[in-house]
């Protein structure tokens, strides 16, 4: 049906000065990076672009900047030396409009490395545990090289592509990358209460990987017929769906389904939506769509930031002008959730870091990028409580703000924030 070759053979199609995708998170395919980074005295000018990549990342050593040159469309941890080494760059894209840049042409793709299901009897392949812009990537690059994995769950919804799209196959029996998932803190688990507290029966989810969303699911247990729409979950999910918790009953689109883009956790998650219907996992100029997203009544939007300004600004991709992540899909969920009938947006993050300065300030960091607008912004939430700035003035916003912000830092806030205007 299909011809297998060498990790090593495949990758010779990838020439200098070529633009690569990497298909995300828990299914960036390790074998055919690896083997692509050890062509590097051969290569130059190669442009590496991709998300969050679990894993190694070999290519992003500042050493082979003659032959690579990273584009993150955001930033993880294995690529955030790249900005100040000078070899890598940053793209700021909502994830919804990820896929555009690719279909549009604006960055044309010469070969997209990505990481499958073996076929099932009929040719057909799943992007299994990350969909987000590797359909888009398929669809318009030169050359496509798949590794198939007979560990890849076959997941359900737009990820399903039939063999003849693929130009080389790389085959290969290895585990899917492990999240692990620490126990939260007393100040996690308090504010995952006021997360909770804000969450009606029948209120469509979305969350991210993380130790809040994950302890925010357990506290949800006696909720009834929530239903879930997100960038990405992790495990604690399965409890609630299996409890019929979850089940997507009075979603407003894709009723009876939990619908992602990618997802991350343990080999228990991956076991369970390995051909599992419940599951969707679609593109995410689809996920992501606030149009789409809008249409499920009390839709409910959980993310964090690295700081918040008194009048309600959300900086969540850089410390001041360090970019230390990207804006992803939060403003997608922001939006959407506001204009849901009955919706909710939330902003949740600990009152001070782990050196005791305070992440509610009276203004950003010099430099800091706005991801959320202050326009935007409805409940800001810290260990110290629930903030609800929707629809308040700026003096308002400052007191209720100031209100959440650690005790030892309040007065200072509040002075400070005056004192500049």
């Amino acid at each position: 049906m299909y011809k297998v070759v060498s990790a090593e053979e495949a990758v010779k199609v990838i020439k200098s000065n070529d633009r690569i995708y990497i298909q995300a998170a828990a299914a960036a395919p390790q074998i055919l990076m690896n083997a692509m980074t050890q062509r590097h005295e051969e290569l130059r000018n190669v442009e590496v672009c991709h998300l969050h990549v679990e894993g190694e990342t070999p290519y992003a050593n500042p050493e082979l900047r003659k032959s690579f040159h990273v584009n993150s469309f955001f930033l993880g941890y294995n690529v955030r030396h790249t900005l100040a080494a000078g070899n890598g760059s940053y793209t700021p894209i909502f994830l919804s409009e990820l896929p555009l840049l690719f279909k549009r042409n604006i960055l044309p793709i010469d070969v997209a490395l990505i990481h499958v299901s073996v076929p099932d009897k009929h040719g057909y392949c799943s992007l299994g545990v990350s969909v987000e812009a590797t359909l888009a990537a398929i669809e318009n690059a030169k050359i496509v090289i798949a590794q198939i994995n007979e560990q890849m769950p076959r997941t359900h919804g737009d990820g399903i592509i039939h063999f003849t799209e693929i130009d080389l196959f790389v085959g290969c029996n290895e585990p899917i990358p492990i999240y692990e998932m620490r126990e939260s803190t007393e100040v996690e688990s308090q504010i995952s209460d006021y997360v909770a507290s804000l969450i009606d029966d029948k209120s469509t989810l979305q969350m991210g990987v993380g130790v809040i969303p994950n302890a925010v699911l357990a506290r949800l247990t006696n909720h009834k017929n929530l239903g879930l729409h997100t960038e990405m979950f992790s495990d604690g999910v399965i409890d609630l769906i299996l409890k019929d918790v979850i089940n997507g009953n009075y979603k407003g689109i894709n009723p009876g389904r939990a619908l992602a883009t990618f997802l991350m956790g343990s080999k228990r998650l991956y076991d369970y939506v390995d051909d599992n219907p419940f599951v969707e996992l679609r593109a995410s100029d689809y996920v992501n769509d606030v149009s789409i997203i809008k249409q499920n009544p009390k839709m409910v939007a959980i993310n964090s930031a690295i700081e918040v300004d008194v009048t309600g600004q959300v900086c969540a991709d850089s410390i001041g002008s360090k970019i230390y992540s990207g804006v992803g899909g939060q403003m997608d969920f922001i939006r959407g959730s506001s204009l849901s009938d009955g919706g909710k947006a939330i902003i949740a993050l600990p009152s001070i870091t782990k050196k005791g300065i305070s992440r509610i300030v009276p203004c950003l960091k010099p430099g800091a990028g706005v991801v959320t607008t202050r326009a935007h912004v409805h409940y800001i939430i810290t260990e110290y409580g629930i903030a609800n700035l929707y629809g308040q003035t700026i003096n308002n916003r400052v007191k209720a703000l100031v209100n959440i912000a650690h005790p030892d830092h309040r007065e200072s806030i509040e002075k400070a924030y005056y004192e500049l205007i």
